[in-house]
C-alpha cells in the first residue's frame, strides 16, 4: 500500500530500525546543546566505563510530529578516548528512501583537547549498505576531519519523515557506547478531526531515571545518565528487544479497561473490514470454478487457489512509482475481492484477502489472522498496542488441521510463512472479537540448503569441478524477496560470493547455470564451476585431505566463553552435504576419520567418509530445530559446535602414486 493511501487514512506504520542510530527531527521547541566543558576536553576515561575506547558525552533527540511533515533529530557528542575509538568518527546514517525519507541537515566538527575546532566541510555520500544475511538500506555517510585521541567529535542531523503521515516513534537509550548523559523529547500530534493520541512505555531504563513525562506545553520528555554500552552478539535476540528503549504508539482510544477487552473491541474493527473487503460471494463461486475441480482433493483444491493468487500482480514487491507514473497508469484502485479478480492485481493484503475469499467460496473454513512479526521485537498483547499488528495472514482448517497461508508475500511457498510471521502470537478474527492463536513454527526439513559437489584431484592437490546449491523453503525465499528487482550480473555475484562463504579457502566460484528467481515452489538451485588451489597438502609420503568443504559457516559460531543474550535463530533449518572426489590414477586411501552423529534432539551433526573405487565420498548434516534458547544452555550449544568443528577439522589420509610420490 503507498504512502499516500496510508495518508488519507493516518495509517500507523512502524519504522523501528530507523532507531539503530537514534531518532531524528528539527530542533523546534528543543532545549539548546550545552556547550563542552573543560572538563571533558581534558578527561582520558570514564570510571563507569572502564577500557572503553569512546564514550558519548551527550546526546539529544527531539521530534516535532505537529506539522504536515515530521521532523526528527539527534546530536552526538562523542569523547575519543583510545587509538581504537577514532573509528567513530566514520559517521553512518541508515534510511529508507523508498518510504518517503530522507536525511537532511547534517552537520558535524571535530574539537581537539585546546578547544580548537575543524568543522565537516565535505559532502556525505549516499551508498547502499549490505549487511549480514542480505539485509540493505541506504546510509548517509560521511567521515569528520582530524580526530586524535583526546578529540571530541559532533555531529547532527535531520530526518524529513512523509507527508500526511504519523510514525511510530522509539527513543533507543542503548548504544554502543556508553553514553554519560542523553535528553529526549517529543511534541505529539494532535488533532480535532481525529481521536488519535499518543501513548508510550519503556523497557529497561537506567537505575535511577524517572520515565517520560507529559509537560505543561504537551512536550514528553526525559532525561537519563549514565547509558551501558550496549553488547552485540551473533544470533541474538532482536537489538530493539533487549535495549533501554520508549516506544510511543498513536492509537485510537477505545476506553478499554483492560487487555482483553481492548483486543476485543479491536478485533471487531478489524473483522469488519475485512468482511466488507471480501463479501462478493457469487463472484468469488465463479472464479474457484475455473481454478478447481470438483475431483480434487480439499490440499489440492487449497494449492490451487494459493498458487493462482500468487500468479497475480503484487503491487507491494514493486517499485512504487511516482505521482506521474500512477497517473500515466492509470491504475484503478480495489475496493473489494471482486476487483483484485478483474483487475488481476493488488498489493498483499489485498491477495491474502482474495485468498480467504476463494478459500470459503471453495467451502473450506478460514479466518484472517493479525499478527507482529518479531524482526524488530516480541510482541506481547498485554501491551495493548494495535499499530504492532503489522501484519496478516490467512489460516485455513484441512483436514481439521489449521494451515497458514500467505499469498500475499511474494515467493513464499504454499504451507510456509515469512520467517518473522512464525511461532508469533496472532488474533484470528471473528464476530465476537476473535481469538489468540500461535502461527506454526517451521520445522528444519522446510528450509534446506543442499549442496552437492564432483571434483576431481590433482597431483598437485588442486581440486576442481562442478558443485550445487539448492536452497529451499525459506532459504531460498529469503534471497528471491531480496534480489527481485536486481539484475543479472549483480544476482550472479551474489550467488557466488554465497558459494564462497561457504568454503574455507581461497578459490574460484563461476555461476554456470540461470537459477529460478520467480518461483515459490522450486529449490533455488546455483550451478558453478569450482577450483581450490592446494586444497590437499602433502606430508612426507601422504597427502592430507580435509572433510570441511563447506564448513566455514561454522569456523567462529559460538566460540567465546562467555555469554550475555540468549541464543537466538530466524528460523530452523539444514544443511547437506554430498562431495564426490576422485583421486588421481594410483592414488589410494589410507585412513578415513570415523564416523560422527552428534543428536543433540534440536541440532544434529552427522558426518560420513567413505572409500570407492578411486574416490572419496564424503556426506556431512547439519540440522537445527531451535528458535531460540536461554543463556544458560550456552556452553551446552557452544560444546556442540565445537564438536561440529573437531569434525570438521579430520582429514582423510591419502597415499599418492609411485610418480607423485618420487616427485
Amino acid at each position: 500500500m503507498s504512502l499516500r493511501r496510508l495518508a488519507l487514512s493516518l495509517w500507523l506504520t512502524v519504522l523501528s530500525f530507523l532507531t539503530v542510530v537514534g531518532c531524528f527531527s528539527v530542533r523546534l521547541n528543543a532545549e539548546a546543546i550545552p556547550p563542552i566543558t573543560p572538563a571533558e576536553l581534558s578527561m582520558t576515561d570514564e570510571p563507569l566505563a572502564p577500557g572503553a575506547p569512546a564514550i558519548i558525552l551527550y546526546r539529544q533527540v527531539d521530534r516535532d510530529d505537529t506539522g504536515l511533515t515530521g521532523h526528527e533529530s539527534d546530536f552526538f557528542r562523542v569523547k575519543i578516548l583510545k587509538e581504537e575509538g577514532r573509528k567513530h568518527a566514520n559517521i553512518e546514517i541508515p534510511f529508507y528512501r523508498e518510504f518517503g525519507i530522507n536525511v537532511v541537515n547534517i552537520k558535524a566538527r571535530t574539537v581537539h583537547s585546546d578547544g580548537s575546532s575543524v568543522n565537516f566541510e565535505g559532502k556525505p555520500f549516499e551508498k547502499a549498505i549490505v549487511k549480514a544475511k542480505g539485509l540493505k538500506y541506504m546510509a548517509k555517510t560521511f567521515t569528520l576531519p582530524d580526530v586524535q585521541v583526546g578529540s571530541i567529535i559532533e555531529y547532527s542531523y535531520t530526518i524529513d519523515l512523509p507527508e500526511y503521515s504519523l510514525l511510530n516513534s522509539q527513543w533507543i537509550l542503548s548504544d554502543e557506547l556508553f553514553t554519560k548523559h542523553a535528553k529526549f523529547s517529543l511534541k505529539p500530534y494532535t488533532s480535532n478531526y481525529s481521536n488519535l493520541h499518543v501513548g508510550w512505555r519503556w523497557n529497561l531504563l537506567p537505575a535511577g531515571t524517572t520515565p517520560p513525562k507529559d509537560g505543561p506545553d504537551q512536550v514528553i520528555r526525559m532525561e537519563a545518565n549514565n547509558i551501558a554500552a550496549f553488547q552485540t552478539e551473533d544470533f541474538m535476540p532482536p537489538p530493539d528487544e533487549l535495549k533501554s528503549r520508549v516506544d510511543f504508539t498513536y492509537t485510537e482510544d477505545f476506553d478499554s479497561k483492560n487487555a482483553a477487552e481492548f483486543w476485543k473491541k479491536r478485533g471487531k474493527k478489524l473483522n469488519g473490514e475485512v468482511e466488507s473487503f471480501i463479501g462478493k460471494p457469487k463472484a468469488m463461486e465463479q472464479a474457484v470454478a475455473q481454478i478447481v475441480s470438483p475431483s480434487d482433493a480439499p490440499i489440492t483444491k487449497l494449492e490451487k487457489i494459493y498458487a493462482r493468487v500468487q500468479q497475480l500482480r503484487n503491487t507491494s514487491y514493486e517499485i512504487e512509482k511516482t505521482e506521474k507514473e500512477q497517473k500515466r497508469a492509470k491504475e484503478k484502485e480495489n475496493s473489494n475481492v471482486e476487483d483484485v479478480w478483474k483487475h488481476a492485481y493488488g498489493n498483499g493484503r489485498e491477495l491474502n484477502w482474495l485468498f480467504l475469499a476463494l478459500a470459503r467460496a471453495a467451502g473450506f473454513e478460514a479466518n484472517s489472522v493479525f499478527l507482529s512479526d518479531r524482526r524488530h521485537y516480541f510482541f506481547d498483547p498485554a501491551m495493548m498496542d494495535a499499530n504492532k499488528l503489522n501484519a496478516d495472514v490467512v489460516v485455513v482448517k484441512v483436514d481439521g488441521k489449521d494451515i497458514f497461508c500467505d499469498p500475499g508475500a511474494a515467493f513464499t511457498p504454499f504451507g510456509l510463512l515469512e520467517w518473522p510471521e512464525t511461532a508469533v502470537p496472532g488474533l484470528r478474527l471473528g464476530k465476537d472479537g476473535g481469538s489468540w492463536i500461535q502461527t506454526a513454527t517451521p520445522r528444519s526439513a522446510d528450509s534446506r540448503i543442499v549442496r552437492k559437489a564432483d571434483l576431481t584431484l590433482s597431483e598437485t592437490g588442486d581440486i576442481e569441478g562442478k558443485v550445487s546449491i539448492a536452497l529451499t523453503g525459506l532459504e531460498a525465499l529469503r534471497w528471491r524477496v531480496e534480489e527481485r528487482h536486481e539484475d543479472e550480473a549483480d544476482r550472479k555475484k551474489v550467488l557466488e560470493d554465497l558459494a564462497k562463504e561457504y568454503i574455507p579457502a581461497t578459490c574460484e566460484v563461476e555461476l554456470t547455470n540461470k537459477p529460478d528467481w520467480a518461483s515459490s515452489s522450486v529449490p533455488l538451485v546455483a550451478e558453478f564451476k569450482l577450483k581450490i588451489p592446494g586444497w590437499v597438502a602433502g606430508a612426507g609420503r601422504r597427502a592430507m585431505l580435509p572433510v570441511g568443504l563447506f564448513s566455514a559457516s561454522e569456523k567462529q559460531v559460538f566460540v567465546q566463553e562467555q555469554r550475555v543474550h540468549p541464543i537466538y535463530f530466524e528460523f530452523p533449518s539444514q544443511k547437506e552435504d554430498d562431495v564426490t572426489l576422485t583421486l588421481p590414477s594410483g592414488w589410494t586411501v589410507s585412513s578415513v576419520p570415523k564416523p560422527q552423529n552428534q543428536d543433540a534432539k534440536a541440532a544434529l551433526y552427522s558426518l560420513q567418509v567413505e572409500e570407492g573405487k578411486g574416490t572419496v565420498h564424503l556426506a556431512r548434516k547439519l540440522n537445527f530445530d531451535l528458535l531460540i534458547l536461554d543463556v544458560k544452555f550456552y556452553p551446552a550449544l557452544r560444546n556442540f559446535f565445537q564438536i561440529v568443528r573437531t569434525g570438521d577439522e579430520e582429514q582423510v589420509v591419502l597415499q599418492p602414486g609411485k610418480a607423485s610420490a618420487s616427485n
